[in-house]
This record gives C-alpha cells, structure tokens and sequence, in this order.
C-alpha cells in the first residue's frame, strides 16, 4: 500500500519527496538508524503551524506570538522529561542533534587532568570529541566490546583510574543495533560515584528509558530518529547537580543588561534563537510517542527484525553482525554478501528494488574493527515505526536475488 506524504503513514512504501515535490517513485525505508522516515502527519502540520501561524522569535517579546512560541518550546521540555522521566524540564537542553548534546555533555564537565572512559562501539561523536580532549590533557580509556557489539561492566570498571570522573557509553550500537546494559552500567557509576553519559541516538523513542531508574546523569538524545521529530532537533537531559561549563554564549532572552552568560538552566546551555518550527514537529512526535507506548513500537520493531533476520539467515552467503538473541538487538542489522562490496549491495538495493539502506563503516570505525569489517563496511537495514513484513519480505527477496546474481 502506498500513502502520499500529506496522509497518515502506515507503511514505508510510499511516495518520496524530491526537489519539494512528491515524486512518483516509490521507496522502501531502511535508513531509519540515520534518520526516520516518515514522520506521523502530526509532525508536518506542527511544523508549517509554526511556520505561518507564531514563527516569531519565543521567548524574546510580549506579543501572542512570541508568547506562544515559548509555550511550545516550555511544552516540549516537559514532554521530554515526561518520556524520560526527568524531575525537572528546564533541565532539557535543546540541542540541534545527538552530537551537538554529546559534545555538550563530555566537554561541558570534564578538565585538565581528569580521565573518561568509552567504548569500541561508539560512534564518532563519542570518540572525536573524547580525541579532541587529549590536546587539553584529558586521559581516555576505551574499553574493548566483544564480537558481537556487547560490552562486560567488569571490563568497564576495571578501566577506572582515580581520575575517572566520566563514562560515555551509546544505549544502542548504530551499527549493530546491541542494546548495552545501561542500568548496570549507571548502578556502577553512581557507586563510584562517577558521572555516566548515555548517547541514545539510536534507542530514544523505542526503548524505556529512566534517567533516575537507570542511574544516568546525561542523556543526549537527537530529535529526528526515534522521537520522530525533524532533523536540527535534539536535546541533552541533565540528571545530576555537577558542574556543566557552557560552550558558547550569546543571547538568551534573559538578564540582557549583563554581558555575562546566565549561570541557570536552560539559559546557561542555550544561546541564541532556538530552532521553533524544529522544536514544534518534535513537541508532536513526543506526543505521538508517549500516545503509542516504547513498548508498543519496539515490540513491533523487534518483530519486524525478528522476520528479517531469520528471513536471511538460510542464504549461506549473507553474513550477519550483532547479537544473536533478538532481544539483545534494536533497530538494526549489519550484513554482507560474499564477495560483494557493501556499497554495490546498496546501489543495487536502491537503483532496482527501490530500497533504502546505508552501506559503508557509519561513523564507527572502532565499531567496525570490533566486528571485522573495518576494511570492507556493512550494509545496515534499519527498521522504524512505520515499516511493515511487506517491506521486509521485499528485502528479504531482493538480498536473494542479488547474493545470486
């Protein structure tokens, strides 16, 4: 079944939009790891009411329009930490991305002098700004995942030095969908009492999570993937009472006669005008989300997967990363076709099935080498809320063909 984008989407087959026009071609979606596709009708029409009815400037004037602007934006802080079940909504930094709230987070509380520790499994806005961080005399240490994608927590607290004072770790692996056991990690780390840093790009919006069950004290979350929101959206949830520097400063809407950046949340973390009809679409994939239920939408991504997975195993020529156990897994799947190059299996996907995917080594190189495919990436089909066994089954007989031919 094909739906136009202005319906409500029920399938991910469906027309694309191209150059602000709805194409005739139709498209299966597998690339929602990068980004989701489609989003609930909802999150269009938030967006263009934002767009014609208060884009002004929230926060920054009396009139109705700027006032609502900022009711949006205060609503979308409590529905943020509604869904994550954080204490208090001015603690919700909106950021443009995951990496944006990722970088806030590890240079915002970390000095000259202290040590962080990570992962093989991490993406690249883990690792470059941990790198980075070395030129400042900050120490690292990333600890080695297994095979699979998975991480022991005795290796991790092994790694900790006295100087420890962060550890950063995804929820999910973009590349292998591994879920890592984020609650004992956190448990770990309020016992040693070192900050913990979870970069849930990959898991928010489809897995339950508890900021203060979880032990997490930073929580950086995009708002175009699994919050169903649009791309330059994004947030970092501080849970704890630590000191967070501020990376840049400007204006705020408050205290304007002071030429000193405010020392209060959000405005600390937040200078300049803020991304309102950005901010609108993913007020209403938070609402959509907190409607349906993680539980509801990672059940049937998993189920999704689950026939995916088993659909591709008999071929012995398609090789799968990750997890074993499906309930160890979310969202993704990592394969290859012997003797096929990654980017020529997605060229074919795309230019003759009309497949979406995402080849190559997806901004975790470290991530790769722990899986062994540094040297000739992976193809990552990716699942979301809206994709269905159709979708898959396609998949399934287009890998078929293709290992064949």
């Amino acid at each position: 079944m094909c739906i136009r984008i202005n319906d409500y989407q029920t399938s991910s087959r469906r027309h694309i939009i191209d150059k602000n026009i709805i194409a005739g071609d139709i498209m299966i979606y597998l690339d929602n790891a990068a980004t989701t596709f489609p989003k609930p009708k909802t999150v269009y029409q938030e967006v263009m009411r934002a767009m014609t009815e208060y884009g002004a400037n929230p926060g920054r004037g009396s009139h109705s329009m700027a006032v609502e602007g900022a009711r949006i934006i205060y609503e979308t802080r409590e529905l943020m930490a509604k869904l994550f079940n954080l204490d208090d909504p001015m603690k919700v930094i909106f950021t443009f991305n995951a990496t944006d709230g990722l970088n806030q987070g590890i240079k915002g509380v970390l000095d000259p002098g202290d040590h962080v520790i990570t992962t093989t499994m991490e993406h690249n806005s883990v690792l470059r700004p941990i790198k980075e961080l070395e030129k400042y005399g900050i120490e690292n240490t990333i600890v080695q995942c297994e095979s699979d994608g998975s991480i022991s927590v005795d290796d991790i607290e092994s790694a900790i030095k006295s100087s420890t004072k962060l550890i950063v770790t995804t929820h999910v692996s973009n590349l292998t969908g591994t879920i890592m056991p984020i609650g004992e990690i956190g448990q770990m780390c309020k016992r040693r009492g070192i900050l913990y840093l979870v970069d849930a790009a990959q898991s928010a919006g489809v897995l339950d999570i508890d900021v203060k069950r979880d032990n997490i004290d930073l929580l950086a979350v995009p708002g175009h993937k699994g919050l169903l929101g649009p791309q330059g959206t994004g947030a970092l949830l501080i849970n704890c009472d630590a000191e967070i520097k501020h990376l840049k400063e400007g204006g705020t809407g408050s205290e304007s006669s002071s030429m000193i950046q405010p020392n209060f949340y959000p405005d600390k973390l937040e200078a300049g005008t803020h991304n309102l009809p950005g901010i609108a679409g993913l007020n209403a994939g938070l609402k959509y989300i907190l409607n349906k239920g993680t539980k509801s939408i990672y059940s049937h991504e998993k189920m999704i997967l689950d026939i995916f997975i088993n659909g591709i195993r008999e071929n012995g020529r398609i090789n799968i990363y990750g997890p074993e156990d499906i309930n160890n897994r979310c969202g993704v799947v990592p394969i290859n076709i012997e003797d096929i190059d990654s980017s020529e299996v997605a060229y074919s996907l795309d230019d003759k099935y009309g497949i979406a995917v995402r080849p190559g080594l997806h901004c975790a190189p470290l991530a790769h080498k722990t899986i062994g495919t540094e040297k000739i990436g992976a193809v990552r089909f990716s699942v979301g809320p809206f994709n269905n066994k159709s979708d898959i089954m396609t998949a399934i007989k287009a890998l078929n063909e293709i290992s064949k031919n």
